[in-house]
């Protein structure tokens, strides 16, 4: 697809953020792994950590329980487990990555100026 080649280009952890999400959408659990990996700590990983909290405060999987910072990698997991059940997990899995994809937008476009 040309978003993974527009992605695969970027040699920053924005670059690698994005990629990894391209794969856990697809899905590919695994590449998307790889991918989060390089991004490393990020500066959404905070406000996205707030932002997922209030989600499934607001009716998410009961069992979903976010560690003290965010992980992408158990944040696969719960996309994995969200495509396979549906129901609360589906839409709180579809409502964090909304907030996910305009935390990082957000923040390419200001560190872009």
């Amino acid at each position: 697809a040309e978003s993974h080649a527009v992605a695969q280009d970027l040699n920053t952890a924005e670059g690698s953020y994005w990629h990894g999400i391209i794969h856990r959408m697809e899905p590919d659990s695994s590449n998307a792994a790889y991918w989060f990996r390089r991004v490393g700590q990020h500066a959404i990983f905070s406000p996205l950590l707030s932002r997922a909290v209030e989600i499934l405060n607001d009716g998410g999987p009961k069992h979903w329980h976010p560690k003290n910072v965010w992980d992408p990698l158990l944040f696969i997991d719960w996309c994995d487990e969200a495509r396979e059940k549906g129901d609360q997990a589906g839409k709180a899995a579809v409502e964090i990555q909304r907030a996910e994809w305009q935390l990082l937008f957000d923040w390419c476009a200001h560190e872009g100026r």
